[in-house]
């Protein structure tokens, strides 16, 4: 703790600066709890798209033997030109949402490609997709949690540091006041019973 002065001044500074941080701290407490929370379900809207994406890979298990005898043809099929993204507010974090994804398709001779290459094309999409929305997801995971990060950091500081801090020195200003109105006290009757009154009194008696 830095020194403090020990006057009344400092004791009133001491005191509005707890009652800031006593008044901050539960907001920043529950803003990391909404945080915590918001991250929990950005991470089950994650899962959920990687379980479709599993969902849809093993759907076209029926298409392994092709994929692996005309791998050339799919290689390169679909690619992805740009993700469409918005934005959207969590606990005061800017973080970007998934719209869509607009894909490039290599041009195909459908009279020199199997039927399948088409389906296979969609499917790609479908796929690159999921893989796309499940990157916005991780992004969103990625700066939610920055922001936790520094939230937990200023409770920390504030129940832990500057809270205390606070408090201990309202208590040595309040005990160094204390004795210092007792030493004033002292002094104040010391005086008084040097005072000439208080002097010829006791001559007199």
């Amino acid at each position: 703790m830095t020194r403090i002065k020990l006057t009344k001044t400092e004791l009133k500074a001491q005191t509005d600066a707890l009652r800031r941080f006593q008044r901050f701290l539960p907001m920043l407490q529950l803003k990391k709890q909404q945080l915590q929370g918001e991250i929990a379900q950005i991470v089950a809207k994650a899962e959920a798209v990687a379980e479709r994406e599993r969902a849809l890979r093993a759907s076209l298990s029926g298409w392994t033997g092709l994929l692996a005898t005309d791998a050339a043809l799919v290689d390169g099929l679909v690619k992805v030109k740009s993700v469409n993204t918005g934005t959207a507010n969590i606990a005061g974090v800017a973080i970007p949402t998934f719209d869509s994804i607009d894909t490039e398709v290599r041009e195909i001779d459908a009279w020199a490609t199997p039927a399948w290459l088409d389906d296979a094309a969609e499917a790609a999409k479908s796929i690159l997709s999921l893989q796309c929305e499940r990157a916005v997801y991780d992004e969103q995971r990625r700066l939610v949690t920055i922001e936790l990060q520094q939230t937990s950091q200023r409770v920390n500081l504030f129940e832990k540091v500057k809270i205390p801090e606070c408090k201990e020195a309202i208590r040595v200003i309040k005990i160094a006041l204390g004795d210092e109105q007792t030493a004033a006290v002292t002094r104040g009757k010391i005086a008084k019973s040097r005072t000439p009154e208080a002097s010829g009194g006791e001559d007199a008696a």
